[in-house]
């Protein structure tokens, strides 16, 4: 039988699988040039169903931290992401958003007092490598203010990580998910109105595109997500996120029939290794014990 935490690492895996998906649903069902109204629809209705079927609302601090959890973790990421996504090509975004786990790290060795080894930071330059090589094509275009959002989307997402341990809320999962979802929909709102204007005419492929989002790659993977943050270290948790861009560019293969390079393959192949590495955990040396020695009068 796989031990407890294999079994939690392997289903919050499913969640930046889930995540990897997003490319693809995006190209391929929702209307173009709408990156904030996606962020939206996959958030706050995602939110406003978990809290109606727990029908648990925050209590005390828990009103102002899930805010500020759901504007890191859900409302400013999105945002920050769809910009960098949408002003830098793929390949660029999500090498800049592959330091996530080396910002983990760092913050957790701050905010959580977690030691910050050797290991995990080579390991996570690994990663950002391997993410690289995976997805960064030759041809790709720097833009100074998609970077910044890249790398803005990469800190709140970190840094909202590493809160969401500190903060372990006392209600259910589902209903800590589903307020952190709401808050993030709602900071969300005023901007996808002002920026993109009133709501397009959808078609039934829009819809169908949405309902993914908000059910599959919100509502169900986000509560997987928290949950493994509950129970495993924060750069555990994070490291896993290196499988969305495996995972989208897995699908671009199969699915769009998309060319998959050598280079490309030696690059998910880092990834992989970089990712099984920072879920070994390292035996700790047990000190012999001392042989003790027994006198005549005491075996009497």
């Amino acid at each position: 039988m796989l031990s407890n935490r294999l079994s939690l690492l392997l289903v919050t895996a499913i969640t930046p699988v889930i995540w990897g998906t997003t490319y693809l649903v995006t190209t391929e069902f929702l209307p173009p040039h709408r990156p904030l109204l996606a962020a939206l629809l996959r958030s706050l209705p995602a939110g406003l169903l978990l809290i109606a079927i727990t029908r648990v609302l925050p209590r005390g601090d828990w009103w102002w931290r899930a805010l500020i959890l759901g504007t890191l973790n859900i409302g400013a990421f999105n945002a920050l992401l769809f910009v960098g996504a949408y002003r830098l090509p793929g390949g660029v975004a999500a090498t800049v958003g592959a330091i996530q786990p080396l910002l983990v790290a760092l913050l957790s060795a701050g905010l959580l007092r977690q030691k910050l080894s050797l290991r995990t930071v080579l390991t996570a330059i690994a990663g950002v490598f391997g993410v690289g090589l995976l997805v960064l094509r030759a041809t790709a275009h720097l833009d100074t203010l998609g970077v910044l959002a890249a790398l803005g989307g990469a800190v709140v997402m970190a840094l909202g990580v590493v809160l969401s341990k500190r903060w372990t809320s006392p209600a259910p999962l589902l209903a800590t998910t589903g307020w952190q979802l709401a808050a993030g929909g709602l900071v969300l709102l005023p901007v996808a109105f002002l920026v993109e204007g009133a709501l397009p005419t959808f078609t039934f492929r829009n819809i169908a595109g949405y309902t993914y989002l908000a059910l599959v790659g919100s509502a169900f993977a986000y509560t997987l997500w928290f949950r493994g943050i509950r129970a495993l270290a924060p750069t555990e948790v994070t490291f896993l996120s290196l499988m969305s861009p495996v995972t989208a560019t897995t699908l671009g293969w199969l699915v769009l029939d998309q060319h998959l390079s050598a280079l490309q393959a030696l690059g998910g192949l880092i990834v992989l290794a970089a990712l099984i590495t920072a879920q070994v955990r390292r035996r700790t040396k047990v000190a012999p014990e001392t042989p003790v020695l027994v006198t005549a009068g005491e075996r009497s």
